[in-house]
């Protein structure tokens, strides 16, 4: 079906890896949006300037300019012991101090700050360390009743951090290290809520802390007896948590939850290129909708599910603002949430009762506030095709990824790839994946770009079937009124596909896929995208059409 493009047929090196490093040549100025002296010359430098792969920041060329290192990373555990832990935020500013919460089984342990970036490939640069820390181990952390909340704010307090200048706005990966060898880490990202850079990565901590089995119970899954009259054979699992809290460690990634799989080789591939990013929480936004103003493409990662009312608002008015939103994830806006303070700080706790009975707001406050299973179950209401384009189908069983199948390819987003339509990228398509819904509103302007099958062995599906093959699709579309562009790449593993693999590699998708990001990027980059590339209506024609 289709020609399989391998990575191997392409001279270019690709992204990830694979596409070319970037070279000292002057570069376009045409979005110049101000300047700086550059400190060998005395000469202004533009500080933002359209590129290759987008706009094109010098603050994040300078940056991953400095020397990097691999020490972030975990070695095969060596236990004699255990070391994990928590910040009391899940995002900070300058000036912030940040508590963290260990517990070590190691008599003493330090702590390691690692910007995450390219830095030359190294994947880091080390900002900071703590001296000697002793270490103690905490009590064990109370399932709260009725609602199976596991919450560690009863542990004591290990040191604080202060966020100097020295902690550059990004990603950051803190490393515990046990003086046993015991190692793990903690997330924070730090902001710059004054930034208005042409790309905000907002991080999907509620999506993660929700799927956090620390414990024993996140949203799909607990221990024990059933709660709310419910039966052991009901879905959503009866025994699973109706609140989740920051307070406490990930028991996924080491420490990390999906951050190094879903969220990392995007930022390493921005980071890479120079472009003009800045980073949020969907946490952060849920509190501040603002912060989502002021900047030209607002990008969505991996599996960003969870969602407050707070953040969809303040996505759909900066859309309206003619901001372009790229979801680079599938199942996006599927699980309707809300947040409030722990003992420890606000908008600690996630609650997400699954259910609108069972949540105590139901017919006591706004529907939108209310959580039952899905934004589209009542009292809300809501279906996510209206701002995703299409809707969550399913997902592939762990282990099975199967290819990407262009069906647009005259589209820009293909444009200098080689590919035609029915051209095939392999190992693309996995986890979760969207499709092109019948029966839900959808953009009259929807453009499908890659139309992917999916075969039903090894793949889950109640969204359509058709002769033992459901789809993912790739989808844009471009808003009437505001031009802003809105894209869904149509699968969780998208992201994971810019990790670097060696181009002799015939399954290596990264080349091809670190184009299409890059074109991507830079359109979305530009300003409104329906300005220059407005979408051009195909859905209707694609076959077969979805469910």
């Amino acid at each position: 079906m289709g020609v399989l493009i391998a990575a191997v047929m392409f001279g270019l090196a690709g992204a990830g890896g694979s596409r070319p490093g970037r070279t000292k040549v002057a570069r376009p100025t045409d979005t110049t949006r101000g300047s700086e002296t550059h400190r060998a010359s005395g000469h202004p430098v533009a500080s933002t300037f359209l590129g290759r792969d987008g706009v094109e920041s010098q603050t994040i060329i300078t940056e991953n300019d400095k020397p990097g290192t691999e020490a972030w990373k975990i070695d095969p555990p060596q236990w004699s012991g255990n070391v994990q832990g928590f910040f009391d935020t899940t995002d900070a500013v300058a000036g912030q101090k940040v508590g963290a919460y260990v517990s070590s089984a190691a008599p003493s342990f330090r702590m390691i700050a690692y910007r995450m970036g390219w830095y030359g490939g190294a994947g880091a640069r080390q900002v900071w360390a703590s001296g000697t820390i002793r270490g103690q181990v905490q009590p064990a952390c109370p399932v709260t009743p009725g609602i199976n909340m596991v919450s560690c704010a009863n542990w004591t307090r290990s040191l604080t951090v202060k966020i100097t200048s020295a902690f550059v706005p990004g990603d950051y990966l803190f490393k515990l290290v046990g003086s046993g060898a015991q190692e793990s880490y903690i997330r924070l990202t730090v902001s710059d809520p004054s930034s208005h850079a042409a790309y905000l990565v907002v991080a999907p901590s509620m999506t993660e802390q929700g799927w956090n089995s620390y414990g024993g119970y996140d949203f799909y899954q607990g221990e024990g007896p059933c709660t709310f009259g419910t039966t052991p054979a009901s879905y959503p699992a009866c025994n699973r948590a109706r609140v989740v809290s920051f307070d406490r460690p990930y028991a996924e990634g080491d420490g990390s939850a999906e951050f190094l799989t879903e969220e990392l080789p995007l930022v390493e591939f921005m980071e890479r290129h120079g472009l003009d990013v800045s980073y949020t929480t969907d946490v952060a936004v849920s509190e501040d909708p603002g912060l989502l103003f002021g900047h030209r493409a607002i990008l969505s990662l991996a599996h960003d599910e969870t969602w407050t009312y707070q953040e969809l608002e303040g996505v759909r008015r900066a859309m309206a603002a003619g901001e372009n939103v790229a979801f680079l994830s599938a199942a996006a806006l599927v699980r309707h949430a809300r947040l409030q303070a722990s003992p420890l700080g606000p908008a600690r706790e996630v609650l997400d009762y699954r259910d609108a009975q069972e949540d105590p707001l139901d017919h006591k406050a706004n529907p939108m506030e209310v959580t039952g299973n899905t934004w589209l179950s009542p009292p809300t209401s809501y279906s996510a095709t209206s701002l995703v384009g299409e809707r969550y189908s399913g997902y592939l069983d762990p282990g099975i990824a199967v290819p990407f199948v262009v069906y647009d390819a005259s589209s820009w987003i293909f444009a200098g790839t080689g590919l035609r339509d029915g051209s095939q990228i392999p190992q693309v398509v996995a986890s979760d994946f969207d499709h092109v819904a019948s029966g839900y509103p959808m953009a009259s302007d929807l453009q499908v770009l890659g139309h992917s099958p999916v075969p039903l062995l090894g793949a889950f599906t109640s969204q359509g079937q058709w002769g033992g093959d459901t789809y993912s699709d790739m989808t844009y579309y471009t808003d009437p009124a505001s031009k802003a562009g809105v894209f869904d790449s149509g699968t969780v593993n998208w992201i994971s596909t810019l990790t670097e693999c060696p181009l002799t590699q015939a399954s290596c998708p990264s080349r091809l896929t670190g184009e299409i990001t890059g074109n991507l990027l830079r359109l979305f980059g530009q300003g409104p995208a329906g300005r220059s590339e407005p979408s051009v209506a195909n859905s209707r024609a694609v076959t077969p059409r979805g469910s």
